[in-house]
């Protein structure tokens, strides 16, 4: 497990390219048959994934950074797999997991594999962690069943159906918050205008995105905007003080989740374009 400590806007505004992506971008997310595991100081957020392709992958504790027996000892999880089909072993129980799928696991479950079901096309588990208060149930949060909201419109170049599927009023958690969004061909703006969150940090996974193509994702205090250049299934941290939006060469996912003082999804500040600088 690697550790991304918090900064603050002030030793933001001194870091060259380098060191931005350093701090706030995780780039190597996805490793065949290994969990690599990210503690960020914020929210004391654990950002990783799954990759199952010779043999199932369990979800274990970090002593140093957890001090637990068990990875859900005093903590709960988010998943959603952006890969081929496969299924979660919770505790003994089976989830079926398909693309774009999510898992909420509460605090408490002891014992978490996770399978692919063809190695050839292997489930690639992209997972988020909060500590938890409380044990809620292990629940499935299908695609299908989430609840969407169509935002933009294809004049702005941001019409985007956003998928709320670990939520307030939806699949219980502690704290966190968690779904996916799907810009629609032809529109590559996310999230715009941008926000900031006082009482949560955000994490962003982009995914889909082309090879040959990217997203030029916005952060920084309103007053002094930065980009980060992002490429598929790579993970941005957003600080409370940060506004995120993003803007790609072509159409693209993104999963994002929250973790903090609420769960109320419209719990935001938000910026005019003509603000920005």
């Amino acid at each position: 497990m690697n550790t991304r400590y918090s900064i603050n806007p002030a030793t933001y505004s001194h870091l060259n390219t380098d060191e931005l992506r350093q701090t706030f971008l995780i780039e190597d997310m996805f490793q065949p048959d290994s969990i690599p595991l990210t503690y960020w100081e914020s929210d004391r957020t654990i950002i990783g994934s799954a990759v199952p392709t010779k043999r199932p992958l369990q979800l274990t504790a970090s002593e140093k950074e957890m001090a637990a027996k068990t990875f859900c000892e005093r903590r709960e999880v988010g998943v959603i797999n952006l890969g081929g089909s496969g299924y979660i072993l919770v505790d003994g129980t089976s989830y079926p997991m398909p693309r774009l799928d999510a898992l909420y696991i509460g605090r408490g479950a002891e014992e978490i594999f996770f399978h692919s079901e063809d190695p050839a096309q292997p489930a690639r588990f992209y997972l988020i962690s909060y500590p938890a208060h409380t044990a809620y149930p292990t629940t499935p949060a299908p695609a299908a069943d989430a609840n969407r909201l169509i935002l933009g419109s294809g004049q702005s170049a941001n019409e985007r159906i956003l998928f709320q599927q670990i939520y307030e009023g939806g699949v219980q958690s502690c704290q966190l918050v968690m779904g996916h969004t799907m810009m629609q061909p032809g529109s590559v703006w996310n999230t715009m205008p941008g926000h900031t969150h006082q009482r949560r940090s955000e994490v962003y996974l982009y995914f889909d995105v082309p090879s040959v193509e990217a997203v030029f994702h916005m952060m920084g205090p309103a007053q002094e905007t930065r980009h980060l250049l992002v490429h598929n299934e790579q993970a941005v941290m957003s600080p409370i003080w940060s506004m995120h939006a993003g803007c790609g060469t072509s159409n693209y996912g993104f999963v994002w989740a929250m973790g903090g003082e609420n769960q109320r999804f419209d719990d935001m500040d938000g910026i005019p374009v003509n603000r920005l600088k």
